[in-house]
């Protein structure tokens, strides 16, 4: 099993800037893939950021150039820094992670409880 803890979401002034972290923990052998997703009240979960365990990255348009995602692989944590936030970008913030547990190939996807990043003035 594995267990990500995020941190970071709160409340912030429209042009702001947030820093969101999510650790993994658990009998990890390695984790391929980390990312975070958002929720928006009445709407569907989607993509915000991915990085690999290579430090490939890949961004949602709408934060391209705005958001950063980065990893720290040696404490399985998986960073956001968020700036120039909008009111739009308003959601409950997942951490995801596709973590394996031997040296196999099968991968295992979980996922945080989720952080509430709010953007208003």
């Amino acid at each position: 099993q594995v267990q990500l803890a995020e941190s970071g979401g709160g409340l912030v002034q429209p042009g702001g800037s947030l820093r969101l972290s999510c650790a993994a923990s658990g009998s990890i052998f390695s984790i391929d893939v980390m990312g975070w997703y958002r929720q928006a009240p009445g709407k569907q979960r989607e993509l915000v950021a991915t990085i690999t365990s290579g430090a490939g990255t890949n961004y949602a348009d709408s934060v391209k150039g705005r958001f950063t995602i980065s990893r720290d692989n040696a404490k399985n944590t998986v960073f956001l820094q968020m700036n120039s936030l909008k009111p739009e970008d308003t959601a409950a913030y997942y951490c995801n992670a596709h973590a394996r547990f031997g040296p196999a190939p099968d991968t295992y996807i979980y996922w945080g409880q989720g952080t509430q990043v709010t953007v208003s003035s």
